[in-house]
Formats: C-alpha cells, sequence, structure tokens
C-alpha cells in the first residue's frame, strides 16, 4: 500500500524544522545552510497550520486558488515566526536555535495532529446541472481567492501593528539600528580624527587606556590569568578546552593579540586540556596581590577583531567581580559564542549562584570578523546602555539590577563552549586594537 500525498507532506513538514535547525547550528556555511533555514521559516510553519485548518491544493485546483493559498502559507509563515521570535525577544531570551527549536516542534505538531475525515457524496448531474454546478464553482472561487487574499493582508496589517507597539517595558530591545561602517583603526565613522569619544553624551574624562603601540604588554595594567592563577589557568565556571598562558599574550603591529592554539598541556590544576589561549585582565595577578585597576560606572570601550574561525570558539569582552567565584554580578560588553556574526550583550545579578537571574540581547547578523568594530557600555548607576560602532543597541533601567561595586575588565579568547572546534581548525585569534574607560 502506497502512501498517500498528504501523508508525505505532513512528514516532510513535520522533519522540516528539525532539518533546518542541524543546518543553522552545526552545517558549514553556505547557501544550502542559509536556503534550508530561510525555505523553513518562509514556508513550512504557515503549510502545516493550513493542512489542520482546510485541504491544501489538488491537482484539480485552479492556478489562482493554488497561488493564493502559496500566499497565504507564506503569510501565515512569516507571522507565526515574527511572533515567536518577538516572544523570545521580549523576554529577553533570544537565540536563534531557541526559535528554529520552538517553530520546529510547533510544525510538527501542526502536522501530525489527526483531522477527521469528511465523506462528500455528490448526486449524479445532468448536462445543466453541471453548467450550474461550474457556474458556481466559479463565483466560489472567486470569492476563495477574495478571502484568502483579504486574509493575508489582515495578518499583514497585525504583524506590523503587533512589531510596532513594542510597550513600555524599560529593558524591552529597541529596533537593531544598522551597523556603521568603522574605520581601519576601529574608530565609528564620523569620529573626530585621533579619537575615541564616547557614544554617550556627558561630562567624560579618560581614566584608564590602552593603544598597545609597544612591543611587549604593559603589566602595570594587565594580568594574564585569572586570580586564581597558578602557572596558568582556565575558567571552571564554565566547560571549557583551554589553558590560560602568558605566551598566549602577544603586543605588535599597534595590536593586542590573544591566540588560541591546538596543543594539549596539563593544567596546575591536574587536568589535561587541548587547547591553549590567551587572555588578559585588570584585576590580580594573584589573589594575594591588589588588583591593577578595577572600575565601577563609565564607558568603557573596545577595538576589536574577532577570530575568522567561530566554532568552538568564544571570544568575549566583560567585566567580572574579583571574587567571582561565588559573586554572579557579571557585565558582558560583547560575547561571541561559536559566531563571528551575532553578538551577545548580557547582564548577569543576584547575590550568589543560586539566585543569579540575567537580561540578554542579540545584534546580527553582520561580519564582525571581517574588520575591527568598537563594542562599548555606558554602565551608570540608573541604567546600562550597549553600543556597537556608536550605535545603541540595547539598555537596562532597573537599578535592582545594576551592579554597584567594583569589577575587573577582560579579554579573553575561550574554547570549547557548547561545542568543539571541527578538526581542521588549529589556531584562532582575537585582536585588540585599543581599550578605554571613561567616568564622570
Amino acid at each position: 500500500m502506497t502512501s498517500s500525498p498528504r501523508l508525505s507532506l505532513r512528514l516532510v513538514l513535520a522533519l522540516s524544522g528539525w532539518v533546518a535547525l542541524l543546518a543553522a547550528q552545526f552545517g558549514p556555511d553556505g547557501p544550502l545552510r542559509v536556503a534550508l533555514t530561510a525555505a523553513f521559516l518562509l514556508s513550512c510553519p504557515g503549510t502545516a497550520a493550513m493542512l489542520l485548518a482546510r485541504p491544501v491544493p489538488t491537482r484539480a485546483t485552479s492556478f489562482p486558488d493554488r497561488l493564493a493559498a502559496g500566499v497565504l502559507a507564506l503569510a501565515l509563515s512569516v507571522t507565526i515566526s515574527a511572533l515567536v521570535a518577538e516572544a523570545f525577544f521580549l523576554s529577553h531570551e533570544f537565540t536563534v536555535g531557541r526559535v528554529l527549536v520552538t517553530l520546529a516542534a510547533l510544525t510538527t505538531v501542526l502536522a501530525l495532529v489527526p483531522r477527521g475525515h469528511r465523506i462528500r457524496i455528490r448526486p449524479a448531474e445532468g448536462p445543466r446541472e453541471r453548467v450550474r454546478t461550474a457556474a458556481r464553482g466559479l463565483r466560489r472561487s472567486h470569492s476563495r481567492r477574495v478571502g484568502l487574499l483579504g486574509a493575508v493582508g489582515l495578518l499583514a496589517f497585525s504583524t506590523a501593528c503587533g512589531t510596532a507597539s513594542g510597550g513600555d517595558d524599560p529593558t524591552a530591545r529597541p529596533s537593531l539600528a544598522p551597523l556603521t561602517s568603522p574605520s581601519r583603526d576601529g574608530s565609528p565613522s564620523g569620529s573626530s580624527p585621533g579619537g575615541h569619544s564616547p557614544a554617550a553624551t556627558g561630562p567624560w574624562h579618560l581614566v584608564f587606556q590602552d593603544d598597545f603601540s609597544g612591543t611587549a604588554l604593559d603589566r602595570d595594567k594587565w594580568a594574564t590569568c585569572y586570580d586564581w592563577n597558578q602557572h596558568g589557568c582556565t575558567n571552571p565556571g564554565n566547560p571549557e578546552k583551554e589553558w590560560y598562558l602568558p605566551g598566549q599574550v602577544e603586543v605588535s603591529g599597534g595590536a593586542l593579540s590573544l591566540t588560541a592554539e591546538r596543543k594539549t598541556v596539563k593544567g596546575s590544576d591536574g587536568e589535561t586540556y587541548p587547547w591553549v589561549s590567551g587572555m588578559v585582565s585588570t584585576g590580580r595577578d594573584t589573589a594575594d596581590d591588589r588588583p591593577h585597576r578595577t572600575f565601577t560606572y563609565g564607558y568603557l570601550a573596545a577595538s576589536i577583531r574577532i577570530p575568522t574561525d567561530d566554532k568552538g570558539m568564544f571570544p568575549a569582552f566583560w567585566l567580572a567581580v574579583l571574587d567571582s567565584r561565588v559573586d554572579p554580578q557579571e557585565l558582558d560588553v560583547a560575547e561571541f559564542i561559536n559566531t563571528n556574526e551575532y553578538v551577545d550583550m548580557n547582564l548577569h545579578y543576584g547575590a550568589n549562584y543560586q539566585s543569579d537571574g540575567s537580561v540578554h540581547h542579540q545584534v546580527g547578523p553582520a561580519d564582525f570578523a571581517a574588520d575591527y568594530h568598537v563594542f562599548a557600555m555606558d554602565w551608570q548607576p540608573e541604567s546600562i546602555t550597549w553600543y556597537v560602532d556608536g550605535v545603541p543597541h540595547f539598555r537596562v533601567t532597573d537599578p535592582a539590577l545594576i551592579p554597584d561595586t567594583e569589577m575587573q575588565l577582560i579579554l579573553n579568547l575561550a574554547v570549547g563552549y557548547q561545542q568543539l572546534p571541527p578538526d581542521h581548525v588549529n589556531s584562532a585569534r582575537l585582536q585588540v586594537d585599543w581599550v578605554e574607560v571613561w567616568q564622570h
């Protein structure tokens, strides 16, 4: 017994979202990955919804009916995808993976939920009855097309209204402004020549700066490990695969380079690590030392070029309290977790790791690895604003969530968080043109 075309279509729709998810999360970069994801988002959720609500066009259906049904499926798919994405945006939990998982599950349910069978019995028709039936069919076909097109217009209008009305949530994500084109030194286009003035207005004065113009790291400003440094270190709070060593930190050509290399080493903690990498911090060299520099509030900015090979890499520009092993408060100016197209901006808050929480925002897509980009944060007692190339993208205005303690500034290139680098990738490099901190 052969399966019906309707059943085959339902099975294809049920699997389509999971195929798109696998392609987006684990597939190689290229047109096939984009095509699979786009095809799913633009057609499958809406088609599955139409299957549940009414029959799909058959071979006997006229071309206008099939076209109208296709347009409706597209409109439904776009609407469903937009609503799911918007829900994650407003709850500060948006990631591409979460949206695809939700849409894949929804499409599977819509495609596989059982429907009742309809049995239609028509009496035999004579010639006159066939003519009348055909005329009624034409009128119904026209009405159906008008109704379908009207539904498309209503869906588009409601989606536009829903997207435009973002509410008054102080931590809601603003619309994403386009990224400006950076100049070669990492300064936003249109900034004053030779200067990196804060994008936020205010009576600023420069309190910390490093343009890495020398031939070695300024050890008066920077440590090369966390303060539990014992001939190297790692971040035990994350399941990472790198062991940080001072030799992976280099200053040359007017830039700081943090280089990750595939090299097996045994850390002083007794564990074996398949990668070595570099990091710098304004915190303490060891737990018994004084920190090089800490900051409470200010405009913190860095011009950064992230690695081209992104899978398995986790470059970050962030701030943490000195005793970060027991205090979860953290400000992530820019994180790139296994991507060079989307930058994460995070605020972690709470008195301890048992009661911690976070708010999150993501900006992209953009080719952040192609050149230097300026990532910045304006941290004030009443608000925190995140910037990319001088453009504000995210703001938190709840003072109860905002840290008011001293924090160290960190730049690092972690490896193996959430996924391992591909076998053909043996090194990656994070470059920093300059770092500045301004305060009122």
